[in-house]
């Protein structure tokens, strides 16, 4: 693990301010984050990361026992960058769960302490508002005290748009027959011009922040992310990132950061080569630094890798998700380090154990449950 104490004396003049700011826990202009993004040295990152990181959490790092359910990956949207989804039409490597398999999915954990369970996939033309306020309220019925995270913004609004209700209709159905939280998914880059060419036809980024607001605004919390590593600019990057920053400063109903590494595998921007681990460990730190009221920074293990992931606690990461009792494929298809993204709880402990932070046992809204 990588390791930084103290900041370099040879700091630029251009920079000297802006460090200053960061250190008096002051806010940075975008302009001053482009400055800080262009031009840092890791190493600076890093350390301004870390101090943030350990002033709200200490050696703490947050898991969770968790179960992914991916419903299907058939889907109605065509995102260049994606791996994973199947058309209707083509149904090679396709799969729909009816709601008695996933709940048998979750029969078959029942001896385990999962605490939330994480509902994700594929915009399918006839799973409708219906079909999951039916899962969703069967899940409770297995598992009375799991919560469920489910739907991203993407999927939450070609929902609402087939049952012809608002979002906070919607969202309050969903929220009534048990559904908790939001997670981040879907958001992508916000910039119109590259969303243009890697997502067209998907919900905008209006649409996207419209759905969290509206969730924060019924007390159903949220997650948000970023897709990073492709054709985005560091402009496009603080663009989403203030975009995020300023809801949250309005709702305060974030709960985690989560940066998502492009995978190039299997899909139709696969020209594009991924990123280095560098700019991973460069894009959480100054993720960190930018986004001041983000009480949380998650490391996506399953997609990030674990030996990135671990690094990536010495650059602002508090947070490394879960146990994912699952056959989460959304990154496995895209080539993610991980093909059987599983690891139970001492394998967690032990990871984060290795680099010398303390393993702490969170629920989904990051109540403490136990200290390793």
């Amino acid at each position: 693990m990588i390791e930084f104490n103290t900041i370099s004396p040879s700091v630029s003049s251009s920079l000297s301010p802006i460090v200053t700011k960061i250190q008096k826990q002051e806010r940075i202009t975008n302009q001053e984050a482009l400055t800080l993004y262009n031009t840092a040295s890791l190493s600076l990152l890093g350390t301004l990361a870390n101090d943030i990181r350990e002033r709200l959490h200490a050696d703490k790092t947050y898991f969770n026992k968790n179960i992914h359910i991916e419903p299907t990956n058939i889907c109605v949207f065509d995102c260049k960058f994606c791996a994973y989804s199947r058309k209707l039409s083509k149904k090679e490597e396709a799969w729909e769960y009816s709601v008695d398999e996933m709940i048998q999915i979750l029969l078959d954990h029942e001896d385990q302490e999962i605490t939330e369970v994480h509902i994700v996939g594929g915009v399918h033309p006839k799973m409708g508002l219906d079909y999951f306020v039916s899962l969703i309220s069967e899940v409770k019925k297995v598992r009375p005290n799991i919560h469920v995270k489910a739907f991203t913004a993407v999927e939450l609004e070609y929902m609402c748009r087939k049952a012809k209700v608002s979002y906070k209709e919607g969202l309050q159905i969903l929220k009534d027959a048990g559904q908790g939280s939001l997670p981040g998914g879907g958001a992508e880059i916000f910039d119109k011009v590259v969303r243009k060419q890697i997502c067209e036809d998907k919900c905008t980024s209006e649409q996207w922040l419209e759905m969290h607001e509206t969730a924060h605004s019924i007390g159903m919390p949220s997650n948000a992310t970023i897709l990073y590593g492709h054709i985005e600019s560091p402009e496009n990057i603080i663009d989403h990132l203030s975009r995020l920053r300023d809801l949250q400063d309005k709702t305060n109903g974030f709960n985690a950061f989560i940066p998502l590494k492009y995978r190039n595998g299997n899909n139709q921007m696969s020209d594009i080569k991924e990123g280095s681990v560098i700019n991973d460990l460069k894009m959480f730190a100054f993720s960190r630094i930018y986004l001041d009221n983000f009480p949380h920074l998650k490391a996506y293990w399953p997609m990030i890798g674990k030996k990135t992931s671990i690094n990536l606690l010495a650059f602002g990461v508090n947070d490394i998700d879960g146990t994912i009792h699952d056959t989460t494929k959304i990154y496995s298809m895209a080539g993610a380090e991980d093909q059987n993204p599983t690891m139970n709880c001492e394998e967690i402990v032990s990871l984060i154990s290795s680099v010398g932070r303390k393993a702490v046992e969170r629920d989904t809204l990051y109540n403490i449950l136990k200290e390793y």
